[in-house]
């Protein structure tokens, strides 16, 4: 499985021969601007919750590709109302998929659409690929104790965690959901993108070694096999 880091929450995993892309936020992403959003091709599009900084370029890559969205049912109804492929699902919810099988959990987030509406819940996403590995996309998220029913029902690989705090969990938080998830492993986001989310990269890093945690924060456009 290789794994590449598009900017904010925003990541494109190719999963045997599937592309799964979660939560695009490109073009209006400052830092992400050396990305190429017309290369962009995926077979899938999960997305966590409606903020738009987690929906902004879902149907324009979606259009263009013609990948399905999955999503929470009333974001998957939002974008079905708009002609695209959608699979709509909620808390709790197991899919199968060509690359493996998703299994939606709780967020502790709000979740509206740009202009306001509802858009259901926030979610998170573990993934249990056909590859053998299991990783939890944990969405933009509080900590909450619903993170240690997934130690109880997987075994995590891999945890991809907010980190910069004010809208999500910040640092100190998400090791703690590392812990309650079962991984040691952590690859960072939702960090940087704006200045009341910028962080201390080197403080962070110090951080999650002292709570001995291999935290990861990648370089956009970077790709890391799992």
């Amino acid at each position: 499985m290789q794994l590449t880091y598009l900017g904010h929450a925003c990541f494109l995993a190719t999963i045997g021969q599937t592309r799964v892309l979660f939560d695009p936020f490109i073009r209006p992403n400052p830092l992400a601007k050396e990305v190429d959003v017309e290369a962009i091709a995926a077979d899938y599009i999960l997305l966590s919750h409606g903020h738009g900084d987690h929906i902004a370029d879902a149907e324009e890559i979606a259009r263009r590709s013609g990948a399905k969205i999955l999503a929470i049912a009333e974001i998957a109804g939002y974008f079905g109302a708009k002609g695209l492929d959608v699979l709509g699902t909620n808390l709790g919810g197991k899919v199968v998929l060509p690359f493996g099988t998703v299994h939606c959990v709780a967020a502790a987030h709000s979740s509206s659409f740009p202009d306001g509406s509802y858009a259901g819940v926030a979610m998170g996403f573990v993934i249990k690929t056909i590859e053998g590995q299991t990783f939890y996309f944990a969405g933009d998220t509080a900590l909450t104790y619903d993170i240690k029913l997934i130690k109880e029902r997987h075994q995590v690989d891999v945890a991809l965690l907010p980190i910069g705090d004010n809208y999500t969990m910040g640092i100190t938080d998400a090791l703690l959901a590392a812990d309650w998830a079962g991984t040691n492993e952590i690859i960072g986001m939702h960090y940087d993108t704006f200045p009341v989310i910028a962080i201390d990269h080197a403080a962070a890093q110090a951080e999650a070694k002292a709570a001995g945690k291999n935290l990861r924060l990648l370089k956009i456009g970077e790709t890391i096999t799992l």
